[in-house]
């Protein structure tokens, strides 16, 4: 009777469990994308960055020649750039372009850029701790869902309910409009006097990106990458007090 008391009372953990996973996720998804510098070599040709580069580079008011680096040259400065803000941009003004022979022939990012790429790693150095801690507590719910039993629905209910947040969730974003989302979230998260956005013609930063079409691409790999380790982690917690249970029987 304590047992099944207990559990009952044990069904409130719910309310912990699905925001945390969700966040244990979407961080850990982060992290690995930025192991992979968010897929963006494998992007670059599916947005056709190159002639991106190609078409933007010339008109450039500030920096010459940028339509003369190479596609591996464009890889190496995207992924030096994920490096840097996930180190508190350390580095940021030291990225040079080198033409096709290796030689040198400016710094990519100019001030207003640097400032914005150090807002950037002040952000993630804020959310990493809250996505660690995430990560924490899901480790430890696992392990007092096998230790107490608690009851945990069927894997399709929980999956299920949250699908439906998250289709409810997208679909609001693209009825609004993912760029006026897009926009408004910056404007939110970084300081009005901060300057965020920025023209292919006054910045190597956005035409190498080919913003925001790139950070589309991302966001969806996120999201798909996300709820995959989300889906993997609900398994596990409805599959550990199972597993309770039937060691307890033994």
């Amino acid at each position: 009777m304590p047992i099944e008391s207990a559990a009952i009372r044990g069904r409130g953990h719910l309310w912990l469990l699905l925001p945390a996973a969700m966040l244990a996720s979407l961080w850990l998804a982060w992290l690995s994308l930025a192991r992979l510098d968010f897929l963006y070599p494998a992007f670059y040709p599916l947005l056709d960055i190159q002639a991106h580069i190609e078409e933007f580079g010339p008109q450039n008011r500030y920096k010459a020649s940028f339509e003369n680096t190479t596609p591996a040259e464009h890889k190496r400065l995207f992924g030096a750039i994920v490096t840097a803000i996930h180190d508190s941009g350390r580095g940021l003004d030291a990225l040079i372009y080198h033409d096709p022979h290796g030689q040198p022939i400016d710094t990519l990012l100019r001030e207003p850029e640097i400032g914005h790429l150090h807002d950037v790693a002040r952000l993630i150095d804020v959310i990493a701790p809250a996505g660690w801690l995430a990560v924490a507590w899901i480790l430890i719910h696992l392990g007092l869902l096998r230790w107490r039993r608690w009851p945990v629905p069927r894997l399709s209910r929980l999956v299920g309910v949250s699908l439906v947040a998250t289709t409810t969730v997208v679909l609001v974003v693209l009825a609004i409009g993912a760029k006026r989302v897009f926009y408004w979230l910056h404007d939110l998260v970084f300081p009005p006097d901060h300057p965020w956005f920025f023209f292919y013609q006054e910045s190597l930063m956005t035409t190498l990106m080919k913003a925001p079409d790139l950070f589309g691409a991302i966001a969806a790999a996120l999201l798909l990458l996300g709820l995959i380790l989300y889906a993997c982690l609900l398994w596990l917690a409805t599959r550990l007090p199972e597993r309770g249970r039937t060691k307890a029987s033994c």
